[in-house]
């Protein structure tokens, strides 16, 4: 299954600065109050938090379903940029990209928050059973994340510049 149409990215300005909002998103432990869906996360080695290279574990919660994806930072320039790859639940597979850019500009700074799909999404999803619809529960993750996506960032906004 081609993945690639499976992206998004929305962007916002906040009054505030590129390194401060770096900051923000950038510590997994207070990610449960930006995100709608990743309620927590807990650096594998703190020493090495927020590194390239770094494992943290992120604990999601829709509804009455909860779940723990590994995931890797991948990129990680202070006030620039910081992305992390969640690998799944055992952490063996490259499932989804996330990413944060900051960008300084009249006002504050104009926040990116960005989502893609990796190739071996489908085959995890499908777990090896031909009954699953992938396409669906695909479809269905991109929506969760357009939406999450937006209710991150305006959290992000009302806690930064409260």
């Amino acid at each position: 299954m081609d993945v690639s149409s499976y992206n998004y990215s929305e962007s916002i300005t906040i009054n505030g600065s590129p390194d401060d909002l770096y900051a923000m998103v950038s510590d997994v432990g207070g990610v449960g109050d930006l995100s709608p869906v990743c309620q927590s996360g807990t650096w594998d080695d703190a020493a090495h938090a927020g590194r390239v290279g770094a494992w943290f574990t992120g604990h999601n919660v829709i509804g009455d379903v909860s779940w723990d994806t590994r995931c890797k930072v991948v990129a990680s320039a202070p006030g620039k940029e910081f992305t992390f790859i969640n690998f799944g639940p055992n952490g063996d597979a490259e499932l989804v990209r996330w990413s944060y850019t900051f960008v300084g500009e009249p006002g504050g700074t104009a926040v990116t928050e960005s989502w893609q799909v990796l190739p071996a999404y489908p085959a995890f999803v499908g777990d090896g059973d031909d009954d699953v619809d992938v396409k669906a529960r695909i479809d269905g993750m991109a929506l969760m994340a357009e939406e999450g996506i937006g209710a991150t960032l305006a959290n992000l906004k009302r806690i930064a510049e409260s």
